[in-house]
């Protein structure tokens, strides 16, 4: 029985909406989660950039006895996947794959939308993704820079939020989609303000779901008598870190430290 804990990480608070489908799929696994908050948004960065932050991220956790390593960033996911997978000495997962087997297994009209940060549309990593699993498939994607930041403030039910939803997927909401691919794990956050605007006939692929059934494919479900700990790493603002993801996740965050990371090391 491997003990090592499954490693987690992503731009800022975002990929708390994967640690929490994780921790309910696998009760019983030690859980390690960092999030780079000093560094967030990823998706207007460079893609060498993105590359530079997710080997960083991926090898602290590997410092930390990580026998697996969830990409919970879809920006990361999507630039430096490859990277990671050819460097690090345990298997390393993203988001992007999962999420697009799960928009071609929800969609009945094969019309699919995508949004995501501009990184990830760039990327258009999902659009290839769909294509490569069933030709037949459109995909229409969108970039939704102005998300990221709004989940990171805290304000996913503020009238801004609501108006800046209007905003960007009017426009795609005219491509007659039936499917729409949350290509960003700070989306959930605010999945029921989309879902609201978009309307009860389109469905909402959330990729922690979908990633999390992957990773149930790979792990075996382990029983034991003791629950699964966690370990709450972040790089800045620890306090704001802490007061929303106490609400996302609804616990209270015993152990949160934060961590200077550096080329291959880190200083707490």
């Amino acid at each position: 029985m491997d003990k090592r804990p499954i490693g987690i990480f992503d731009s800022g608070i975002g990929g708390l909406t994967v640690f929490k489908e994780i921790r309910k799929r696998f009760p019983f696994e030690d859980i390690i989660y960092f999030g780079d908050t000093a560094r967030v948004p990823y998706g207007p960065k460079s893609r060498n950039t993105v590359i530079e932050y997710s080997i960083q991220n991926a090898r602290f956790l590997i410092q930390q006895g990580a026998k697996i390593i969830v990409v919970a960033c879809n920006t990361s996911s999507a630039t430096a996947l490859t990277q990671l997978q050819n460097l690090l000495p345990v298997p390393v997962l993203g988001v992007i794959e999962p999420g697009a087997l799960s928009a071609i297994n929800t969609s009945t009209n094969k019309r699919i939308g995508v949004i995501g940060t501009e990184g990830t549309i760039r990327s258009q990593a999902y659009s290839s993704a769909i294509s490569k699993l069933d030709e037949s498939c459109s995909v229409f994607s969108k970039p939704c820079p102005l998300f990221v930041p709004l989940v990171e403030e805290g304000w996913e039910d503020h009238e801004v939020t609501q108006l800046t939803i209007r905003e960007y997927l009017t426009s795609l909401l005219q491509n007659d989609i039936d499917t729409l691919v949350l290509g960003c794990t700070h989306y959930p956050i605010i999945k029921s303000s989309i879902q609201k605007f978009v309307g009860d006939k389109i469905s909402l692929v959330d990729s922690a779901q979908a990633v999390t059934d992957k990773l149930d494919e790979i792990l075996p479900n382990r029983e034991s008598k003791v629950i699964g700990k966690n370990r709450f790493y972040v790089s800045d603002n620890e306090e704001k870190f802490n007061s929303i993801a106490s609400k996302i996740l609804d616990l209270e965050i015993e152990k949160l430290i934060k961590v200077k990371l550096g080329e291959g090391w880190f200083i707490n």
